[in-house]
């Protein structure tokens, strides 16, 4: 994956006319993403909090359930789908190919949706693993047990505050969820971070950086402690996917599903992080193991073979990146 990215770094793409070429920009692309990043966490956080409090008031979680559906939602849109595109306006004149806005073709969607099918099973093995390894250094050593106790706290307070907004009793009020939880952030997140914030970073530095840098903020914005490196490493897919395809509808149709799928999960199973942070003793490590190691195989090989095949693959242009 790192050498997809790095055949095609803008160092050496100034002057290219390909889908991947160097912006024009009025101000800096690094100091805006940071600038960006900074200024939807303090919009989103902090000022959706505030508002949380002025329209709900402080016994918010007695809220009807709908409203705060609907206040997340529009949370998602004002302040981080509203601050891209005013931010990709304001930097870059051309703002279609700042956000990646172009139709992907079918093939291209599949192709990267197996290769979510091949990384959410891994992402699961590993969180199973590091909360394993979590709990026996939590036994021994009172450091890993006193931070441990905070996780868990943390991850209690995140799941209370989302979890009755996937209580669904009805095909209705499910289908509402769905969007509000799978359709709606797929569309505001990956404009912000894979379209503008991405896309900033790639202009300055190795596009693989980028999108590493991306994920990392990516991962972080989410407040989830025990699943802040799978969010971080399918992040970094998401750029892969965003970087190679040049679409940010590639990148978005990826984010639905993933969250379609933990949506389902819950709805059918009641499991919220399809993978509890807690494990269950009568379950062998050496199974959660062995699968990660097979599928990370299976899925670096997937990653080469997109490499070496893509064009084939997709029968695009010689405008997209070389693999």
């Amino acid at each position: 994956m790192t050498e997809n990215f790095e055949n095609n770094n803008p160092e050496n793409n100034e002057q290219s006319t390909g889908p991947n070429k160097k912006l024009v920009s009025v101000f800096s692309p690094v100091g805006a993403a940071f600038l960006g990043l900074v200024a939807v966490f303090i919009l989103y956080q902090f000022g959706g909090a505030i508002l949380t409090l002025v329209i709900f008031g402080v016994h918010y979680e007695s809220a009807d359930v709908n409203a705060m559906r609907l206040f997340t939602m529009g949370g998602q849109i004002l302040f981080i789908l509203l601050p891209a595109l005013v931010f990709a306006k304001f930097v870059y004149p051309d703002v279609t190919s700042a956000l990646r806005i172009k139709l992907p073709n079918l093939k291209e969607i599949g192709l990267f949706l197996i290769g979510l099918i091949i990384l959410t099973p891994l992402l699961q093995s590993f969180i199973y693993i590091q909360n394993y390894a979590l709990t026996k250094l939590a036994e021994n050593i009172a450091f890993f047990d006193t931070a441990r106790q905070f996780l868990d706290k943390v991850d209690k307070l995140v799941e209370s505050a989302y979890g009755s907004l996937l209580e669904a009793h009805s095909f209705f009020e499910g289908s509402f969820i769905v969007f509000i939880v799978a359709v709606v952030p797929a569309i505001c997140e990956e404009i912000f971070f894979r379209g503008f914030v991405q896309k900033s970073f790639e202009q300055k530095i190795k596009p693989v950086w980028a999108a590493l840098l991306t994920a990392t903020f990516f991962g972080l914005y989410h407040f989830n402690p025990y699943g802040l490196i799978a969010l971080i490493a399918l992040g970094f897919y998401f750029g892969f996917a965003a970087y190679t395809s040049n679409s940010i509808l590639v990148p978005m149709t990826l984010h639905f599903a993933n969250n379609l799928f933990a949506v389902a999960a819950y709805l059918l199973i009641g499991d919220k992080d399809l993978v509890s942070s807690s494990v269950t003793k009568n379950e062998s490590i050496l199974t959660y193991v062995v699968g990660f190691i097979v599928l990370s195989f299976i899925f670096f090989a997937f990653i080469i073979f997109v490499k070496k095949n893509y064009h084939k693959i997709i029968g695009g242009s010689d405008d997209l990146p070389k693999m």
